[in-house]
């Protein structure tokens, strides 16, 4: 069976950190945070936030659950602080890297990696927002099934977000390809725009627009989620790489381009028009549950509720 709602701790209140702690609040659990940035723990306070110290928030967490919400190079000092036995999840975009830090740093922890599909262009306190993660998939990378993994699952459900297991490994591929790709496809785009002048920058519009949107990120922030997730995307760059190259062949040698846009149409209906899925569900308590729900995760799977040891879930 589960545990009583748990307290949060969020650590860093920037777009994602600030929205888990606005929406922690709004399903009525008790929260508090802390942040390096004056400027964010300032404005969280005086929307009645209570922030505080990272040691102090951290030193008030032996019955909470702590969201670690910071950027990925600055996690090595957080987990060295992390008293024993302290729950621990994350809201990092790449998940291989952080197991593997918490445990080096760590390794006294119950941690369950997790990565809210969810955010904006905009970064810092007032990006955030409680309703941020409604409808949205919420990662969860754990490794055992355990009642740690309830409270974090449970979290994600009640910040109304569906929550998809799998594993750190495919995380990191499944997301070089929607997530860190694009990131990259979007700056070369905006470059090569903004290289063609200001009669270019006139005409631009809406497909420029949707296809640089993320251009617009904090860069420190987009790097430190690519280059953190390096292996992984270098082989979506390399499968990008390839398809532009047949592109521009096909286009130079014939003047066609139906293999690319057809495949690029296809990929698109593939999002939009997504198979209904078919309600199971998944006990908890069996020695197969954790291989179980990675299953349903790798089907493109989710888990839409618990109810004590049982997981009610949505397979494709």
């Amino acid at each position: 069976m589960m545990d009583a709602v748990r307290d949060v701790c969020v650590i860093g209140l920037g777009l994602i950190g600030g929205s888990v702690l606005r929406a922690a609040k709004a399903a009525g659990r008790t929260v508090w945070g802390a942040t390096a940035s004056k400027e964010d723990a300032d404005k969280a306070r005086a929307e009645g936030f209570d922030v505080v110290g990272v040691d102090e928030a951290l030193s008030r967490s032996a019955e909470a659950l702590v969201v670690l919400a910071v950027p990925l190079p600055a996690l090595p000092d957080l987990l060295r602080k992390v008293p024993e036995g302290t729950r621990l999840t994350d809201v990092t975009s790449v998940k291989g890297p952080v197991h593997d830090a918490v445990h080096r740093y760590a390794p006294h922890a119950r941690f369950v990696g997790g990565h809210p599909m969810a955010g904006t262009s905009r970064s810092g306190w007032d990006a955030g927002s409680a309703s941020l993660f409604e409808d949205a998939a919420w990662v969860v990378t754990p490794e055992e099934a355990d009642d740690h993994l309830n409270d974090v699952m449970q979290l994600a459900l009640d910040l109304k977000a569906h929550v998809v297991p799998t594993t750190p490994e495919e995380h990191d591929e499944a997301v070089a390809r929607i997530s860190h790709l694009p990131h990259i496809m979007a700056a070369i785009l905006a470059a090569v725009g903004a290289d063609g002048g200001p009669l270019a920058m006139a005409l631009a519009a809406g497909s420029f627009g949707d296809g640089t949107r993320v251009a617009g990120s904090r860069p420190e922030l987009v790097r430190a989620m690519c280059e953190g997730n390096r292996d992984a995307l270098l082989t979506a760059v390399d499968d990008a790489l390839g398809r532009l190259g047949a592109a521009r062949g096909s286009l130079a040698s014939t003047g066609g381009l139906a293999k690319t846009i057809e495949a690029g149409h296809e990929g698109r209906n593939a999002l939009v028009g997504q198979p209904n899925r078919t309600p199971i569900t998944i006990d908890l308590t069996k020695p197969g549950a954790l291989a179980a729900l990675r299953n349903l995760g790798s089907r493109g799977g989710r888990v839409v509720g618990l109810n004590g040891s049982t997981a009610r879930a949505e397979t494709s």
